[in-house]
This record gives structure tokens, C-alpha cells and sequence, in this order.
């Protein structure tokens, strides 16, 4: 669906206009979003929000404003500010309204007690500030196709989306890909610890993890391939490749490990959901 169903008179209000909400506002304007349809809520946004609503003669309020209706509500602060924030943003809603929620942790139930109506629930991961993200997506039964096909494109704007149709697989959303990024992060970290015992210096072991990593995201990005089928493409049989993969692929090595990962990460989304 196109971003121009949105307008001055049923605009996308946005409230938190931090690191994620300042990622979705740069792709929606990127992807063709009227900035008269664009209502950004938010007493302190950072600098780089600052100078791209300027750029685009975005004003922003420091609080929920009067005589507005949103077609689209997304709720892009932090969790612990949930509290406060839901009761201030009843007045946006009206019959047409769909609400978005971005924030780890708090469930539909919650949303439906303070504000009613059409829900979508959310976990979007970082990459989304570099139009790489994936965010998993999960609606209430108030939210029809028009939403969903809205809210789709509007996540589509930096990155890719997933819909799933349990609420308890937001939590795995989370453990996955909310928190994945962190996990590559380490592996860079890691690749780079190993370079350093084989020899390197810290910097060019740093330099070496780092770009492997990106090139292997983009080569895995622009093949059709599975990874597996890739992984296979560089293991030539009883080579370096095979060596290593001995290890990583051992009965106690990256696999078990990973599942253990997730698994806690996801325990840990389902208590902090209450």
C-alpha cells in the first residue's frame, strides 16, 4: 500500500522521535510519505530528528495535541514510559485509528485496556536505522486488511517485516532478530579476540572480523542462496574452512550454544511481559 493514503486530515502521529522513531520517520519521508501527513510528538528529540524535521518543516510538540485524529498512532518510547504515555494519546484515537506499538515488553492486553480499538504489536531490531531491519509484527482481531497492508508498508520502510499470528512469538521476534544484532556483534568481537591469539595486532584483527562479517551479510543479502548452501560454497573438503567447522559445528559447539541464547533471551522477553 502507499504511503500518499496518509494525509494532513488522517496522519501518522508519532510519538518518541528518538533512535527508532527517527529511523521510521527518515524511511517514511525516503519513501514518499507527505510531510504535512506527519504529526511528531516529542519534548526532547535528539539532534539528528531535530535537523531532518527541519529539513522537512516537520513541527513537533512536546505533547499530544488537540484536534487530532490519527489514522496511524505509533507509540515509539521506551517501555517504562508506556505508563504515561498511553493515557496522554487516548484523544488521537478515533474509529478509524490503528495504533502501533513498538515497545519490548508491553502486550496487546495492556494496549486494548488504555486504548481500545486496532492493535498491531511490534519488535523491530536496529539495522532499521540503516534501512536493514526486520521487525516481526503481531495484530488484534480490530485490525482489518487496510491496517495491516498500512502498517506493513509502513515497517517495509526500513526493512523487512514478518507477520505472526500468535502474540507469544513477538517474544522469539525478540530473542531472534530484537536481539540478534547483539549476537553478530559479538561474533565480530569474538573473530577479532581469536585473530589477535593467532597473531594480528588488535587493530588488524579488528579490521579483518568487521569487514568479513559485512561482506558476508551482503554476499548472504544479494544471493539467492540459502546460507547453508553458501557456508557449503567455502568449505572445501578436509581444508582450513572444514577445520574450523569442526569445531563450530561439534556436538557442543555454535548450534547448542545458540539455542541456549535464544531460549534465555526469550525467557526473559516472556517475564519482562509480565
Amino acid at each position: 500500500m502507499s504511503l500518499s493514503v496518509l494525509s494532513p486530515s488522517a496522519p501518522i502521529v508519532l510519538i518518541g522521535a528518538g533512535k527508532m522513531g527517527g529511523a521510521l520517520l527518515t524511511g517514511w519521508l525516503a519513501g514518499g510519505l507527505d510531510p504535512k501527513a506527519v504529526v511528531v510528538v516529542d519534548p526532547n528529540p535528539p539532534a539528528e530528528t531535530l535537523d531532518l524535521l527541519a529539513k522537512h518543516g516537520i513541527a513537533h510538540a512536546a505533547s499530544a495535541p488537540g484536534g487530532v485524529t490519527a489514522r496511524v498512532l505509533l507509540l515509539a518510547v521506551k517501555p517504562q514510559m508506556m505508563g504515561a504515555a498511553l493515557p496522554a494519546v487516548r484523544d488521537l484515537i478515533g474509529p478509524g485509528t490503528v495504533t502501533v506499538s513498538i515497545a519490548a515488553g508491553t502486550t496487546i492486553a495492556t494496549l486494548e485496556t488504555a486504548l481500545g480499538g486496532a492493535i498491531v504489536r511490534t519488535m523491530p531490531n536496529t539495522p532499521a536505522q540503516v534501512g536493514r531491519g526486520m521487525t516481526g509484527a503481531f495484530a488484534n482481531p480490530a485490525v482489518t486488511e487496510a491496517d495491516r497492508a498500512l502498517v506493513g508498508a509502513l515497517l517495509a520502510a526500513v526493512g523487512e517485516v514478518g507477520w505472526v499470528e500468535n502474540e507469544g512469538l513477538i517474544d522469539t521476534v525478540t530473542a531472534v532478530s530484537g536481539s540478534g544484532p547483539a549476537y553478530v556483534f559479538l561474533l565480530v568481537e569474538t573473530l577479532a579476540a581469536a585473530g589477535v591469539a593467532a597473531g594480528f595486532t588488535p587493530e588488524l584483527a579488528a579490521r579483518f572480523a568487521r569487514q568479513t562479517i559485512v561482506g558476508a551479510g551482503e554476499l548472504l543479502n544479494q544471493s539467492p542462496l540459502p546460507a547453508d548452501t553458501l557456508r557449503k560454497n567455502v568449505t572445501s573438503p578436509a581444508g582450513t574452512t572444514a577445520a574450523a567447522l569442526d569445531v563450530l559445528m561439534a556436538a557442543d559447539g555454535l548450534e547448542p550454544l545458540m539455542v541456549r541464547a535464544v531460549a534465555a533471551a526469550k525467557r526473559r522477553a516472556e517475564e519482562l511481559a509480565g
